[in-house]
């Protein structure tokens, strides 16, 4: 007979867990059914019985059933046999499932696995460079062992933080991972557990840390079986974009938070990351108090100890409360998505302002808002949406802003996957790229663009017929609402998200380092820039001014102390002569000249060079060009000439 639970001191509420001397202890929520049994099973694939031990859980309070099987052991397989059915589950809880969501669950210890990160702090967010990456498509191998030998290069590109797409299992053979259905169980297309615990130690010892994206909006629509267990998981009371919201707040929530909650728990403990990403949290509902993500950010930051975290969410509606602290009736996040940011700049390189860039005219005068309020959309009428959006940031630090050209969900919505250098001119994206990167703000990079990489970026999922159709049609659907894109011959040539090509057309070419180098370079002297300047590497706690020099012509200055301002110059139009220059800003320090500093037009860059701009004829800016300014004290250049 198994013992009972309640012999056991469980870390996780749910889950198998490994038990001191010996067995495991199997804990899940079932509110609907009278029985549950769990199967040990023979062979490497689990895919049946096959006279393995058969153990009844013991029922306790609330729905949840029990059991400590001193039989089992790390690498048993093991699946749930729910009120005698001759259908057998996954655990809800599980650590890995090496056959995929269908198949066997597998026992794991993450206690066994030896870390070399004890002296790693941890991550704050002031300071960051993001860097997203699609373990999938990263790499041509796609998998994390791949992915670690890359590190030493991101370290020296000046990544300090990247931010993982999600990783919880999935169908098929490819995917985003925003379809994920076994949210403990790191997908099995990456590899081990144990070698995403590798990546992670890797990537403190480079000196990178690490957040997940996770989804806690919606789960797939192929392999999620939480409905067999309890319905409860799920609500009707609001409506789901992606799918059937969760159950944060309606009748028997307390158990579906508590499995998020331990979801966070086990991130943080189990795979050291320091952070999370937050899926779309417009789609997490909760009219109770405390909101689930307030707690959630609660319960990362005790889950992670001594450590520093950086928990960042993706925000549609602009919501200001999330950055909040709980004093302030927030929910304590650390930062957020800038889609604003995205959105000008896009219609800046490509001219396009279609759909949800309707909103955008990339004005001049928007790029000195960015850089000054962080969003631009504070509670002003958005037209494409016909309601208010946003909400004041005022008060709040730059660093809290993630600023970014491109992510994944951007590059796929340009209808042929393009990364946004081949949608406009080099000089328009070098200068934004600058402004991105010396900008205040937290600069995040989506894999590959520090290269210019040529390969797209698609949206991929493998599903069968009957979920990949209906999939197919909604991306169609929704790539509409770009009046290029819904041309009947642009539809022709969509691509299809369940053709494996799609997939592989996607994965990074790495030698293209070398072949676009003159991009590579610039990022890396941008960052080297952000970094290692004594003004720029402030910038997120200096005072900001900013001015509009002309059509397509804006100027930001830094204040530092000492009067060793920084003027960033940037000019999307053609060449601006400013005869005569009635802006303050323009006027360096008492006794100083300004000097070039950097400019996108160097040749190393593949650029046509850059004459002084402050000069006698007054200021010539150049036309498609960044241009960064220091104050070089006349006084020592008149000792220096004589």
């Amino acid at each position: 007979m198994p013992k009972k639970s309640n012999t056991y001191r469980r870390r996780l509420p749910i889950g198998a867990e490994p038990v001191p001397g010996g067995g495991v202890h199997f804990r899940v929520w079932a509110p609907i059914r009278r029985k549950v049994e769990v199967l040990l099973e023979k062979g490497p694939e689990g895919t049946a019985p096959g006279g393995g031990t058969i153990t009844p859980f013991q029922s306790e309070k609330n729905g949840y059933f029990s059991a400590l099987v001193p039989e089992a052991g790390e690498g048993s397989y093991y699946r749930f046999r729910l009120d005698g059915s001759d259908r057998l589950l996954p655990d809800p809880a599980s650590r890995f499932q090496p056959n995929g969501p269908f198949g066997a669950s597998l026992v794991v210890l993450p206690e066994t696995f030896e870390w070399s990160d004890g002296d790693w702090p941890g991550t704050r967010m002031a300071g960051q460079v993001i860097y997203e990456m699609h373990v999938g498509t990263f790499t041509q191998e796609g998998t994390w062992e791949a992915a670690s030998r890359e590190l030493p290069e991101l370290k020296e590109l000046g990544v300090t933080l990247l931010e993982i797409m999600p990783v919880a299992d999935f169908p098929g053979r490819f995917g985003w991972g925003y379809d994920g259905v076994n949210l403990f169980a790191p997908t099995r297309l990456y590899g081990h557990p144990d070698d995403f615990r590798r990546f992670v130690d890797a990537s403190h010892g480079c000196g990178i840390g690490v957040i997940l994206d996770v989804v806690y909006n919606h789960l797939g629509p192929n392999g999620n079986m939480l409905r067999e267990f309890s319905p409860d998981y799920f609500t009707d009371r609001y409506e789901g974009e992606w799918g059937e919201p969760i159950n944060f707040d309606g009748d028997n929530s307390g158990p579906v938070r508590e499995f998020y909650l331990a979801n966070v728990r086990h991130w943080f403990e189990e795979y050291h990351v320091d952070g999370l990403r937050l899926d779309a949290v417009q789609g997490i509902h909760d009219s109770s108090d405390p909101h689930i993500v307030r707690e959630i950010v609660e319960t990362g930051r005790r889950a992670a100890g001594k450590r520093s975290v950086a928990i960042i969410a993706e925000n549609e509606a602009q919501q200001v409360r999330l950055l909040k602290p709980k004093e302030e009736g927030g929910y304590g996040l650390d930062a957020v998505w800038n889609d604003d940011f995205h959105h000008s700049a896009m219609v800046a390189l490509t001219g396009h302002n279609e759909a949800y860039y309707t909103d955008y005219l990339a004005s001049p005068q928007e790029f000195v808002s960015l850089a000054k309020y962080g969003f631009l959309y504070q509670g002003q009428l958005y037209k494409w949406q016909g309601k208010r959006r946003g909400s004041p940031t005022f008060g709040l630090p730059r660093w809290a802003f993630v600023n970014f050209l491109q992510n994944h969900d951007q590059i796929a919505n340009s209808g042929k996957g393009l990364r946004c250098h081949l949608l406009t001119s080099p000089g328009r994206y070098k200068a934004l790229t600058a402004l991105l990167l010396l900008g205040p703000g937290t600069p995040m990079l989506f894999q590959g663009q520090e290269f210019a990489a040529s390969t797209p970026f698609f949206y991929f999922a493998d599903h069968p017929e009957e979920v990949a159709v209906p999939i197919q049609q909604g991306r169609t659907e929704f790539l509409r609402q770009f009046r290029s894109l819904a041309v009947p011959e642009i539809q022709a040539k969509l691509p299809d998200p369940a053709d494996p090509s799609t997939f592989v057309r996607c994965k990074l070419n790495a030698m293209e380092r070398q072949e676009h180098a003159h991009y590579y370079q610039l990022h890396k002297d941008l960052l080297n820039l952000r970094r290692s300047d004594s003004v720029l590497g402030q910038a997120d706690h200096l005072a900001i001014d900013g001015a509009v020099l002309g059509p397509e012509a804006f100027v930001l200055r830094y204040f530092a102390p000492e009067q060793r301002d920084r003027l960033i110059m940037v000019n999307l139009g053609r060449d601006l002569h400013l005869d005569p220059a009635p802006e303050p800003l323009l006027a360096p320090p008492e006794g100083s000249r300004w000097r070039i500093l950097w400019s996108s037009e160097d040749p190393k860059y593949d650029g046509s060079g850059t004459a002084p701009l402050d000069s006698e004829e007054n200021w010539w800016i150049p036309g498609c060009a960044a241009v960064v300014l220091y104050p070089d004290d006349e006084r020592e250049e008149q000792e220096d000439a004589h």
